[in-house]
């Protein structure tokens, strides 16, 4: 295993396998955060210049967690480039800018003042479902009400992403920020949603299996809007019950929006809604209910 670098900037510290130069961050402001711990290759900082925050993700530095090749990231940050432009929208982070450096890539985001849902850099399973100060914890202690208005964002996006011609891929709780403060949620992470048709030549695609389906394990398989109702349905439970225990005595939504749920997570793709579409008009006609 390469010996990790620990690298001092600003006001934080992180590790890498390969020391490399970050003054090119200057010009943007003091990094003030780093989040160092993704597996995909990416590094990302907060910064503040004159009072204002941006949140940059950078491909290009081998990261401690990640076994892939600098370029591949690289390639794959720089993919993700329309796919925010394309799907730019209000629950969405938005993307500011994006540039070349010298031995990378680097997008600059408009900074949000959510927590991730999971924030396994700080509270690693099981302290992210126990610990007083897990956001998701805290997320889970939230009235329904507050919890349904939240899922009622994620499924507006899908919506729009739907609207456009997009699969979801690999997004689950770590792609969900939530401010407390003001109780809004944004999606912060898209960079591997996929333009339609889109076929799983992986295998196992990216993603974490606690909101995947049976398709995106399988190779040759489609991945198409049931799959995407699939995701929506898991990560319901993910918000609203017990995750991957799907009874309904973890459920806490009540009995009608638990049977819309549950058919979207059906593992026989047919069984399941045809369409986003389709499981928000059923979604949304009960969860009004409980939201007024």
């Amino acid at each position: 295993m390469d010996e990790l670098q620990v690298i001092y900037f600003d006001r934080v510290s992180f590790q890498l396998k390969e020391k490399q130069n970050f003054e090119w961050l200057k010009d943007y402001g003091e990094v003030f955060s780093v989040f160092d711990e993704q597996d995909s290759g990416n590094i990302c900082f907060g910064i503040e210049k004159d009072g204002i925050k941006k949140f940059v993700k950078y491909a290009g530095a081998k990261t401690k967690e990640y076994s892939g090749l600098p370029e591949d990231a690289i390639a794959r940050l720089k993919d993700s480039i329309p796919i925010y432009q394309d799907l730019q929208h209000k629950h969405l982070i938005n993307l500011f800018d994006h540039f070349e450096v010298e031995k990378g890539y680097a997008l600059v985001f408009d900074w949000f003042d959510g927590e991730c849902l999971h924030s396994h850099w700080s509270f690693p399973p099981p302290q992210k479902y126990t610990h007083p100060d897990s956001p998701f914890f805290r997320f889970k202690q939230l009235p329904v009400k507050k919890r349904l208005e939240s899922f009622k964002s994620i499924l507006e996006f899908h919506l729009y992403m739907e609207k456009n011609n997009y699969v979801a891929v690999d997004f689950y709780d770590g792609s969900i920020l939530y401010d407390f403060e003001n109780n809004i949620t944004k999606i912060c992470d898209i960079d591997l949603y996929k333009k339609k048709p889109f076929i799983n030549t992986m295998g196992r695609l990216w993603g974490s299996s606690r909101f995947m389906s049976p398709e995106e394990f399988e190779l040759g398989a489609e991945i198409d809007e049931r799959t995407n109702v699939f995701n929506m349905g898991a990560i319901a439970f993910g918000l609203l019950g017990g995750e991957l225990d799907r009874c309904i005595l973890k459920w806490d939504a009540g009995q009608k929006l638990y049977e819309v749920a549950i058919k979207a997570v059906n593992t026989v793709k047919k069984e399941r809604y045809s369409t986003v579409e389709e499981f928000s008009l059923a979604w949304d006609s009960e969860a009004e209910l409980l939201i007024n």
